[in-house]
């Protein structure tokens, strides 16, 4: 794994990087891959928070945690990244039973998401991403939703050929928009 740690509103000592790499270096057992691990830390007011974003079989694994002590968000982080991960690999062997789970494991992996800042518009448009799509199924888009954090996702339906959104309700149910051309 290749460690890319940036600070914002805190100076990274040689110090934070041992501990990131040791810690993070944990997750090498799920990730065989030579794959990049972004971790940002950062400090606001009394707050130490570390975010981490790996790309992990076509999806992307995020988590972010925030403690009193940045030594200690950094050990929330790597917890909530295994859990994440065996979350991901228990869905995927319930699934492996199936003929067509096989696909799930052959994945490449996505570049990461590419920010624009857009400056004259009539809305202001704070920021761009863009991102490949690929072909998934309803139930991937809701898990690469999940591990993202987010409360919406956008992918390419396979079943259909179109671009739908799936988003999580205020009930904790979750919801499916499908074009209508």
């Amino acid at each position: 794994m290749n460690f890319i740690i940036s600070g914002k509103n805190i100076e990274v000592t040689d110090a934070l990087k041992e501990r990131v790499e040791k810690k993070l270096s944990k997750l090498e057992r799920y990730i065989k891959l030579n794959t990049d691990v972004h971790v940002t830390l950062s400090v606001e007011k009394i707050s130490h928070i570390v975010e981490v974003t790996i790309p992990f079989h076509g999806m992307i694994l995020r988590a972010e945690e925030r403690s009193n002590d940045m030594y200690s968000a950094i050990d929330l982080v790597v917890d909530t990244l295994e859990r994440q991960i065996r979350k991901f690999k228990t869905k995927i062997a319930k699934r492996a039973k199936d003929a067509e789970s096989l696909r799930y494991m052959t994945f490449e992996l996505e570049e990461p998401e590419k920010e624009v800042q857009e400056e004259n518009s009539e809305f202001k448009i704070a920021k761009t991403k863009r991102f490949p799509i690929k072909p998934m199924s309803v139930e991937e888009a809701i898990l690469q939703m999940n591990l993202l954090g987010h409360n919406f996702f956008v992918f390419l339906n396979q079943d259909t050929d179109k671009v739908n959104v799936v988003y999580k309700r205020n009930d904790g149910a979750y919801g499916l928009i499908e074009p209508e051309y």
